[in-house]
């Protein structure tokens, strides 16, 4: 039995599913400035589902979306208040195990690798966000990141603070083991391991491509794992599009996707948890699931 990372779940989705108006392009953000009490009800209800890690709620307030979509004039306050509503519902859990984590996210949109920018302008922005939530997290998690330029310019960002960071890739819904970009899984963990990330991970892709994808993490000398969505396709959605174009799966509930995140483990992931339409009684079920397995859920090794 083995001490396992347990992640949160799909945050910005679950705060989306809750709130009362329609997917704005900046997606939870948009919910926290109408309804910032559904983003403190979600991080309770993982905390109270079983996760470790709550991860804070800037997915989609990197500096090209915000000019894109809202006002970069603003990003400092959107981060503030997310680590803030964060903070203070794992105060109130009282476990001072808990870790927040800061998000680092792919700059201009999801799984469009071709849309991203060059390493440099991208090492500004992820410097930029590095400082805005530095001191205020316990470790950063570089999430759904679709081309290796773009994960390398993040945890250059993240190392350069000297802070522990942990990179989920996201891979083709085809079994093909490939970044959204086209390039292969094995070539994004050669290229990222000289770097020193805390972690490597596979996220926000079909669960079936992230049991495929653990053949490859599998010879890591670091801790690696994988946290999937529900989404029945990504291919709606395109940059300054909204998550109105995607659809839940019908067929993975809590007990199909502890089945799945169960095999990683065995497959020997050690960080573990949910990503888009992955929610609390997911989470809770699979607390349940690896507990009654033996193992200890923990925080990420920082």
């Amino acid at each position: 039995m083995a001490d396992l990372s347990f992640l949160d779940g799909g945050l910005g989705q679950e705060i989306q599913n809750r709130a009362s108006a329609q997917p704005h392009p900046l997606w939870s953000v948009k919910v926290m400035y109408d309804e910032p009490e559904l983003v403190s009800a979600v991080h309770r209800d993982f905390i109270t589902a079983g996760a470790r890690v709550i991860t804070a709620n800037t997915y989609t307030a990197s500096p090209p979306r915000l000019r894109r979509d809202g006002d970069l004039r603003q990003i400092a306050d959107i981060h503030n208040t997310a680590l803030a509503l964060a903070r203070a519902e794992m105060d109130k859990a009282g476990d001072p195990d808990l870790q927040l984590a800061g998000c680092l996210p792919p700059l201009v949109g999801s799984y469009v690798a071709e849309v991203s920018m060059d390493f440099g302008d991208s090492l500004t922005d992820y410097r930029q966000l590095v400082a805005l939530q530095s001191g205020k997290v316990d470790l950063f998690l570089i999430e759904t990141i679709s081309n290796i330029a773009e994960a390398k310019a993040a945890l250059t960002a993240v190392k350069e603070a000297d802070m522990p960071g942990f990179v989920g890739l996201t891979i083709c819904d085809d079994h093909s083991n490939r970044l959204r970009s086209g390039e292969a899984l094995s070539d994004a963990l050669d290229q990222l391991l000289p770097l020193g990330p805390d972690g490597l991970m596979v996220n926000c892709s079909l669960p079936e491509a992230v049991s495929k994808a653990m053949s490859v993490l599998a010879g890591l000398p670091i801790p690696f794992g994988g946290y999937a969505n529900g989404f029945t396709s990504i291919d709606a959605l395109k940059p300054g599009g909204t998550v109105a174009s995607l659809s839940a799966r019908t067929d993975l509930g809590p007990e199909a996707y502890a089945d799945f995140a169960c095999s990683w483990v065995e497959a020997g992931a050690t960080i573990i948890g949910g990503c888009c339409e992955v929610g609390p009684a997911h989470i809770a079920h699979l607390a349940q699931r690896l507990r009654d397995d033996g193992h200890r859920l923990t925080g990420l090794p920082v």
